[in-house]
């Protein structure tokens, strides 16, 4: 059955619409003012340099920058729809699409012409809904990779050379697993392919914990579960039906947090999402290894005393490479006051105007080619290699790229999934689990 929770959303957002709550200047001070929201601090100073660029522009109006906190941010935005205290315009990120969309809070775009080709292959279709409209302007993207403490990796003997080269499998790890075990060092000095090894009693993990992974796991399985050629759902957008009882995707999170039960992979109780995440660990030197997102390069390397360098994900048994690319959009809110200028800034935000700005930043890849290169460039100018990150989306025949699981009812399987993945990661419950928490997802989004 559908959760409670997204029901009685649902039912406030439509009260909300039909009685018009939305009340006087909420969703902006004027109409002369456009009112936008982002989480992502580190892009913040990007984004005021845009509006100014738009001001200029566009004589006479204003953008009013808001940045939140992740949590903060989804929570005043939900609430902000109920209310009618929503912002004209918000970044938008694709697993909360799907609701949005089907709680029709979102302002169709397809007036400001957005074509495919301006933008990074597959950025502009996945903000195309159900209906056949736009619903989000390609704002940028991500890609996962490794990123590892090059110090260690050198005590280990394992050179760059060789960590762009791993291969895995299901059933013994490949040469990534032996990289990882190699890499894990318990309390007595010994690594983790070594005789006498104590796996309950690990002072460097050889790869750091993200947690268990929800029902996506972007910087956890993906790279993993993808490059063994498994997908979430039936079909690329929209899918009626997930795959969490296949066999091979079963057999590759058997595989996967098996790790922890051998000593290379950090235990699930080590992992904490406010305090201590992957990153955090490799910080502290209790983890030699972490997969992680583009957005986290510039922390990754702000690590003070670390030299943190990144490699490609390992080749699976399809022959290729594999990693999640994400991206994000601005979309504007249905219930707008202030929609004809709130269109305005949108189609700003997606143009090379303000994309190769935000490029310039070096805090994240934008969606056109052109704020691409000027992020790549950026990162080079800071001396960072960013290939594990960019060579995936040049290079289609050996990488495989997909999209977050675009379907309905996003929140409802993540609230079944969580719980699941934890289950097997943490209590050592049995992957075949997972087909009764199939099933239950199945049936929500059969209704």
């Amino acid at each position: 059955m559908r959760l409670r929770t997204l029901t009685a959303l649902a039912g406030a957002l439509a009260l909300s619409l039909a009685t018009g709550c939305a009340r006087g200047d909420s969703t902006g001070a004027s109409a002369n003012t456009v009112t936008y929201w982002l989480w992502d601090a580190n892009q913040l100073p990007a984004y005021q340099a845009c509006a100014k660029g738009f001001e200029k522009a566009n004589p006479g109006l204003h953008v009013k920058i808001t940045q939140l906190g992740w949590s903060d941010y989804w929570t005043k935005l939900t609430a902000g729809f109920i209310a009618g205290t929503q912002p004209d315009v918000f970044t938008d990120h694709i697993q909360k699409f799907g609701q949005f969309a089907d709680l029709k809070v979102l302002e169709p775009l397809d007036d400001l012409d957005i074509q495919d080709s301006a933008y990074q292959p597959g950025l502009a279709a996945n903000w195309i809904g159900q209906d056949g409209h736009r619903y989000g302007t390609p704002k940028d993207w991500d890609t996962v990779a490794l990123f590892y403490n090059d110090k260690m990796a050198k005590e280990a003997g394992l050179t760059a050379e060789q960590l762009n080269s791993l291969s895995w499998n299901p059933k013994d790890g490949g040469t990534f697993e032996k990289a990882i075990a190699h890499l894990t060092v318990d309390e007595n000095g010994r690594r983790g392919d070594e005789p006498g090894f104590d796996k309950d009693n690990v002072k460097v993990y050889g790869l750091a914990s993200n947690g268990g992974g929800y029902g996506d796991g972007q910087t956890q399985w993906s790279m993993f579960t993808a490059s063994a050629g498994w997908d979430y759902t039936e079909k690329a957008r929209w899918g009626t039906e997930y795959q969490y009882d296949s066999k091979t995707f079963q057999s590759v999170i058997k595989w996967y947090f098996g790790l922890a039960k051998k000593g290379y992979l950090a235990p699930f109780s080590d992992y904490n999402v406010q305090s201590n995440q992957s990153n955090t660990q490799v910080a502290a030197g209790k983890a030699a290894a972490s997969f992680d997102g583009a957005w986290m390069i510039s922390t990754y390397a702000g690590f003070k005393g670390l030299d943190i360098k990144s490699a490609l994900t390992p080749v699976g048994p399809t022959g290729r490479r594999a990693t999640m690319m994400n991206g994000l959009a601005d979309s504007v809110t249905k219930a707008s006051k202030n929609k004809v200028n709130a269109r305005k800034w949108v189609a700003y935000l997606a143009s090379d105007a303000c994309q190769t700005v935000v490029g310039k930043a070096g805090v994240v890849f934008p969606a056109t080619p052109a704020g691409t290169e000027a992020a790549i460039a950026a990162y080079k100018k800071k001396g960072l290699d960013v290939t594990a990150f960019t060579e995936p989306v040049a290079d289609k025949k050996d990488f495989r790229t997909f999209s977050y699981p675009i379907t309905n009812y996003a929140a409802d399987v993540t609230a079944l999934m969580q719980p699941a993945m934890e289950d097997i990661y943490g209590n050592g419950k049995p992957v075949s689990s997972l087909d009764e928490t199939n099933d239950q997802i199945n049936l929500i989004l059969d209704q």
